[in-house]
């Protein structure tokens, strides 16, 4: 298989979205993604950018993705985020995947990341032994805590 991991480009957001909705499918959530091509082309390519974005492609087609942003832990420093790591279903088993972890983890090293983080659903056996085989450390023990936009603004409505 002879893909290409590159620094994603803002005409490539098309298919970055197209992964993320392929994902939100997947996760059994697929009318969930509310962002957009323009907002993913301004929030990542805008200054500063909000992310970085790693994609693999193959034949001119965009078939996985890896989408990061800094962090910062009190107990560690800096620390970096990746949000999703995805390959199109038809690509999954063909090393893309570790290919675009190889890639964050470079990235993250190079920008002296002390951590990198990321969640994974509890019932995605198949990710979970992906990320145990390249060493990870999945701390079932601990709770993703989110507030929605509804959330916070429910919040602030009572203060």
């Amino acid at each position: 298989m002879n893909f290409t991991i590159r620094n994603a480009k803002k005409n490539d957001m098309p298919q970055v979205l197209h992964l993320i909705k392929e994902l939100a499918a997947f996760e059994k959530e697929p009318d969930t993604v509310e962002i957009t091509v323009e907002d993913l082309e301004n929030d990542g390519f805008g200054t500063p950018p909000a992310f970085h974005c790693f994609v693999a492609e193959l034949n001119s087609k965009i078939e996985g993705i890896a989408l990061i942003y800094n962090r910062y832990s009190t107990w560690k420093g800096k620390i970096l985020h990746l949000e999703d790591l995805i390959v199109s279903e038809s690509m999954r088993g063909s090393g893309m995947g570790t290919a675009l972890l190889d890639e964050v983890i470079k990235y993250g090293h190079a920008l002296g990341a002390k951590r990198i983080n990321w969640e994974v659903l509890d019932w995605n056996e198949p990710a979970i032994a992906f990320y145990e085989k390249k060493g990870a450390n999945v701390m079932r023990d601990w709770d993703v805590v989110q507030l929605s936009e509804t959330g916070i603004k429910n919040y602030l409505a009572k203060l």
